[in-house]
């Protein structure tokens, strides 16, 4: 495998969630992860000592993204403007290491329900939402905060029958989320 430990890492971490993508998380093995590798089991050992691991590293990864996310948007008061800018540095997030990981949750929904990476994920979820709308907003809104967010989720893992590159996904998805988020689509918003 050479090079640094950190390069080993993520290699480890890129060929399971192939794996996992493949043929489901509880039906690949470490000595199959280790194969695809070509290492052996005992160096696979030296980084992760199970499954679980490399799934809650690539969680702790994406979480500790989001968490940064919520600090800033914590830092100042909340306008409409700041909460659209949210969402773009959120969309980001979800463009480049998450996207991976979200189609790895929605094909594993059964498996990783009870891990306790996936529980923190969806507390962080559930933070940004409240961050968007918060308690106070109407029920409506909150709502439209929600969907915003799922709207990029969705769009990673729901779209890839689509002839469309990954870009004009992105685009879309996040038109849509501002849309949910202004609560009136932008042509609209344009035309005022």
């Amino acid at each position: 495998m050479g090079g640094r430990r950190g390069d080993t890492r993520e290699q480890i971490r890129k060929v399971a969630l192939e794996l996992f993508a493949e043929q489901g998380y509880e039906k690949t093995s470490l000595r199959e992860i280790a194969e695809r590798l070509g290492v052996t089991k005992a160096a696979l050992y030296y980084h992760f000592k199970t499954k679980e691991d490399i799934v809650s590293s690539l969680f702790a990864e994406v979480g500790e993204k989001v968490d940064e996310l919520l600090a800033w948007a914590a830092s100042e008061p909340m306008t409409q403007a700041r909460r659209v800018e949210i969402l773009d540095r959120y969309a980001e997030i979800v463009r480049g290491p998450a996207g991976d990981l979200m189609r790895f949750m929605s094909q594993n929904q059964q498996e990783i329900r009870d891990l306790k990476p996936g529980e923190e994920a969806r507390e962080r979820f559930r933070r940004l939402a409240r961050v968007l709308g918060n308690e106070q907003d109407p029920v409506a809104d909150q709502l439209r905060a929600r969907l915003s967010i799922m709207s990029l989720h969705m769009s990673v893992f729901l779209m890839g029958d689509m002839d469309i590159s990954d870009d004009q996904r992105h685009e879309a998805a996040l038109q849509i989320a501002k849309e949910l988020l202004s609560g009136r689509p932008n042509n609209e918003k344009s035309a005022n």
